[in-house]
């Protein structure tokens, strides 16, 4: 059983997830298509919800863990993206510029005018803040909510 603390610290961290799951979906209505490795970065994120509202019903210190253990997952893709978009290390061939992601298209896929939404690529950075990708956010606020997933494990 977990203190009222603890509860509410994975209530927040779960809360947090679906800020940045609701921000990735606002960025994609406003223009802003996802990349493969952006929907990666989406379901860790889905799944810390989804042990929040169990936390809510079940509280235990195993789905804390679990929470803290999904948030770092998205953090690990949001930081490995963003130096796939730096160029610091190679992304996956079937979202990077090596243009592999071209031989799953038919012609017609090819003429569509919907087709940029097929091609956005994992290695370029589509948008950014202070300097920091959206992969990099993720990165950096998923780190801060695991942080905060840990600290509710230890007050149990």
């Amino acid at each position: 059983m977990l203190s009222q603390s603890s509860r509410r610290l994975a209530l927040v961290s779960a809360a947090g997830s679906g800020v940045l799951l609701a921000g990735a979906y606002i960025f994609q209505a406003l223009g802003y298509a996802p990349c493969q490795m952006c929907f990666w970065q989406r379901y860790p994120h889905a799944l810390a919800i989804a042990i929040g509202a169990l936390c809510w019903l079940w509280p235990s210190r195993l789905l804390v863990g679990l929470g803290a253990l999904a948030t770092l997952t998205t953090a690990g893709i949001g930081a490995f993206h963003a130096g796939v978009e730096q160029k610091w290390w190679d992304g996956p061939s079937s979202c990077t510029g090596a243009g592999a992601e071209l031989s799953g298209l038919s012609g017609q896929d090819l003429l569509a005018t919907d087709t940029l939404e097929k091609l956005v690529m994992c290695d370029e950075i589509s948008w950014a803040f202070a300097g920091l990708s959206m992969p990099a956010w993720n990165a950096v606020l998923s780190a801060l909510l695991c942080a905060i997933w840990i600290i509710a494990l230890r007050r149990g």
